[in-house]
């Protein structure tokens, strides 16, 4: 790529054979055909139909379609029209089809705001005329004039500039509009925002005006260059996503290889192939929980809904868990970490700081007001971002400009780097007052600018402006040189945009939960190290520009990653290449951005956050979550809410599949024994979609344990079985089997009339295993806690789902329409007795689990920390 602000303007027009007078219409229209059109071109799409296809691949989704099957032979081959589970399967299969159809849509969004960031006329110079073209039939070597308020409609190399600013936040992520200069000469690893002599495609002119000539247009533009890494860049999956397919590949093999082997060892002990098949079919019923996919959607949607009312809008559903085990989160400085409005924090002159209030400080700040430009509309000051603050800290522009009229002005310049008015005082004679960089107004001040002074303001990254000033009798014939010199030194004002207030709590909970807060910005160095510190997110780490990212590998950066805490002067790849790298090292990344420079970092990340007061639409398109406030702490808030989510996602799996074992483990002994089947499809049916699916539903939304934030994040790759979780479900799942299986030997063997139709034993067995999970659901609130210790349960939703399974669970046994359908008999109260009393055991068990553990000594808490491999997150 051709490094045009390294050259001169002469040289860039030898270049690109571009006259004085511009091109000509003929070679314009050659250009065009060679160069095609200035628009960003989008990627060749799929269809419609082929995108909604391709959400069916997914390993879960075939296991799923696969269950509706077996669900529909089952009830066919038993001569029923019960087909009430294949159709619930498909329809959760299609609606998570639909979800994904829609998230895939975000990359074309982001791409279409790209497009229209882009200017739709620009003003150029053919064969010496000035005339309006679309933007789109720019090409390069055009010479394009430049006016306030026009969009830049491509890369310009500047050949000519008065008082041309710039603003390029959304490119390049620095606040403030950038001074252009088209005398400037560059190095060509100039960071893009120090570029002075370029302007680029999709920035605004705020001020004055300049020409220039185009040097890139289209996708070799910069702002071509993000859209193609939006195009290119893949979106990773969710650790939920991730887990959830292995979790999916778990179950649906071991239920097809059990199956598989049950269907042979029948056939091998002399049972009728039809028969043995339906009894394989049952088995595949209980192994696989129709519900999980169900019950994980509406508890991901709950926590949407409460994160909107967070302000944390998320666009993304699997982005709510995402959060939670989010273990680096790398933010922009201003407006997220910072209130994206300068502020007056400082005034000094020569003897030290200027007491708050004194009529010292009174002067200084009346002086610089009547230097800048600004108006006032109401209660709205209009201007430049350090004007503004001046005039807001001294809160009486208006006035100042009554009582001394201004008279004449030495406007400011990237070259001079001051400015110069002459207002008009009451006797009439007049005073002249320069504001401007301290380092230039020491040549023109009698007695200097108290560079010790400055030097100490300096060091805290505050931008320093100073403020001369002295009187004249007559304005007649005096040049611009005159009334800059012999100046008398007034003080010193110290200006920063500066923290916000809660993020510095913020900052110290990431820290305390095992999380990595870093700062990527496309600020300086200096400044944005100075608040790095305040925040407490440069602590032992260090800063590094993107100068030295250019010369520092890939791997190399890796490797060294865990070294920065503040990214500074980064560009859009920079801050690709920054999330992968903690990403290589197995983090989980959250990326916060506001402008177009930040789209491709927000998609590549784990979690992009984009800001939803200051962010562009590019942005947001990019982005799986949008911060209403564009606050920090929002995000920090929304890592509580992801990882109670992740939590009680957790719980629900722990449930279903315990509750699934169970059933398992029932069916599998009996048919080892050569027992009649304890339970007939349709009631295992019941106990997948009703006494299993609405506790877990209810599970989902259990509230946040007052710790979350006290535990490390998830690793990347960690299994979500992993911290015993998998052996607690085989040893409930084999409790509650057991106590189904007791519960039906109990009434085949004393309350049967028939050992081979136990009619009584079946029900008894149905009930205890549905009323027992219900039981089993209070023991998932905590791992730890006793169920006793957390008072009365918060969850009222648990409460409702529980009384209301068990309502039904007694009318499928009592009312004989449905004990017919059912399959089941009326108990009598002793037999309801036993019923009851073996449902009750799991928390029994369980209780006295936690109680042995408690009473464990312990050696060493198990954390989820970094590999030895790795530096801690911390």
């Amino acid at each position: 790529m051709m490094e045009w602000h390294s050259l001169t303007a002469a040289e860039c027009e030898k270049k690109l054979g571009t006259a004085k007078e511009g091109l000509t219409q003929a070679k314009a229209a050659h250009r065009l055909r060679e160069y095609g059109e200035n628009i960003l071109e989008a990627p060749p799409g799929k269809s419609l139909l082929r995108r909604f296809l391709e959400q069916f691949k997914d390993f879960m989704v075939i296991i799923l379609l696969l269950a509706a099957a077996v669900s529909f032979l089952t009830s066919w081959a038993q001569g029923d029209t019960d087909y009430i589970d294949a159709v619930i399967i498909l329809l959760i299969v299609n609606v998570n089809a639909v979800i994904g159809l829609v998230q895939e849509s975000r990359a074309e969004k982001a791409l279409t705001a790209l497009q229209d960031l882009t200017a739709p006329h620009a003003k150029v110079l053919r064969a010496g005329q000035t005339v309006q073209i679309p933007a789109q039939q720019l090409v390069p070597g055009d010479i394009v004039l430049l006016d306030t308020g026009d969009l830049v409609p491509a890369d310009i190399r500047l050949l000519q500039s008065v008082n041309l600013r710039v603003q390029e936040s959304a490119l390049t992520g620095e606040s403030q509009a950038v001074q252009k200069n088209e005398s400037v000469l560059c190095q060509p690893q100039t960071p893009l925002g120090d570029r002075k002599n370029m302007c680029y495609s999709s920035t605004s002119v705020t001020s004055g005006h300049g020409r220039g000539i185009v040097v890139a247009t289209g996708m070799q533009t910069q702002v071509g260059h993000i859209a193609r890494m939006l195009t290119v860049q893949e979106t990773p999956q969710t650790p939920l996503q991730k887990k959830l397919e292995a979790t999916g590949k778990v179950l649906g093999i071991g239920a097809l290889v059990l199956c598989g082997i049950i269907f042979v060892m029948g056939l091998l002990q002399g049972t009728q192939p039809l028969d043995m098949f339906l009894t394989s079919i049952s088995l595949a019923v209980a192994a696989i929980p129709e519900g999980l996919p169900a019950v994980v959607t509406i508890v991901l949607a709950a926590g949407m809904r409460r994160m909107a009312e967070r302000k944390a809008i998320v666009r993304h559903m699997m982005a709510v868990e995402t959060l939670g085990s989010a273990s680096v989160i790398c933010s922009d400085k201003t407006g997220t970490l910072t209130q994206n409005h300068m502020t007056v924090v400082e005034m000094r002159d020569t003897s030290g700081r200027i007491a708050e209030h004194s009529p010292r400080e009174r002067q200084l700040l009346d002086y610089a007001v009547l230097c800048t430009n600004c108006t006032v509309d109401g209660s709205h000051i209009l201007g430049e971002a350090t004007e503004i603050a001046l005039c807001e800290a001294a809160k009486n522009k208006e006035m100042l400009d009554r009582q001394f009229p201004r008279v004449r002005e030495v406007p400011f310049s990237s070259a001079r780097k001051r400015m110069t008015v002459v207002v008009r005082l009451p006797e009439g004679r007049f005073r002249v007052i320069v504001k401007g960089a301290p380092d230039v107004l020491e040549l023109l001040c009698r007695g200097g600018c108290a560079p010790r002074q400055n030097r100490e303001m300096a060091s805290r990254a505050l931008r320093v402006l100073a403020v001369a000033v002295k009187e004249i009798s007559t304005l007649h014939g005096v040049a611009d040189a005159s009334l800059e010199s012999g100046l008398q030194f007034v003080g010193l004002i110290g200006m920063e945009d500066p923290p916000r207030p809660e993020v510095g709590e913020a900052v110290s909970l990431c820290r305390h939960a095992g999380i990595r807060p870093v700062m990527i910005t496309g600020d300086h160095a200096a400044t944005a190290a100075a608040i790095a510190r305040t925040l407490g997110i440069l602590t032992n780490g260090s800063v590094i520009s993107g100068f030295e990212l250019d010369a520092m590998p890939q791997d190399i950066l890796t490797k060294k990653i865990y070294d920065y805490s503040v990214f500074a002067r980064v560009s859009p790849a920079h801050k690709v290449r920054i999330v992968q790298a903690f990403q290589s090292r197995g983090e989980v990344v959250a990326m916060t951005g506001d402008g177009v420079n930040d789209a491709p970092a927000l998609k590549a990340a784990d979690i992009g956050c984009a800001m939803g007061r200051s962010g562009t639409d590019v942005a947001k398109g990019a982005a799986d979550m949008i911060l209403a406030d564009d606050n920090f702490a929002t995000i920090v808030e929304a890592v509580r809410e992801g990882r109670g989510i992740y939590s009680n996602i957790r719980r629900t799996i722990h449930f279903l599949l315990s509750c699934n074992v169970g059933e398992l483990l029932a069916v599998f002994i009996s048919f080892l024994l050569r027992l009649p089947l304890p339970l007939v499809a349709i009631q295992l049916l019941w106990v997948n979609l009703v006494t299993d699916s609405f506790p877990a539903l209810a599970l989902g939304v259990e509230p946040i344990d007052q710790d979350v934030m006290e535990k490390k994040p998830i690793r990347r790759g960690s299994s979500i079985f992993a911290n015993g979780l998998g052996w607690s479900i085989i040893v409930e799942g084999c409790l509650i089997g057991a106590l189904s299986l007791l519960a039906y030997t109990i009434g085949r063997l004393f309350f049967d009339c028939s050992l081979e139709n136990p009619i009584i034993g079946r029900t008894m067995g149905f009930a205890v295993l549905s009323l027992s999970q219900l039981a089993h659901a209070f023991n998932m609130r905590s791992d730890t806690h006793s169920l006793f210790e957390r008072g009365r349960p918060k969850n009222g939703k648990l409460v409702a789902a529980t009384i209301g399974c068990a309502a039904a669970m007694a009318a499928v046994v009592a009312v004989p329409a449905l004990a017919a359908v059912f399959k089941t008999a009326v108990l009598s109260p002793l037999q309801w007795l036993i019923t009851l009393a073996l449902s009750l055991c799991p928390i029994a068990v369980i209780e006295l689990e936690k109680l042995l553990q408690r009473d464990r000594p312990v050696t060493q808490k198990p954390t989820l920390l970094p590999n030895t491999s790795q530096k801690p997150n911390t």
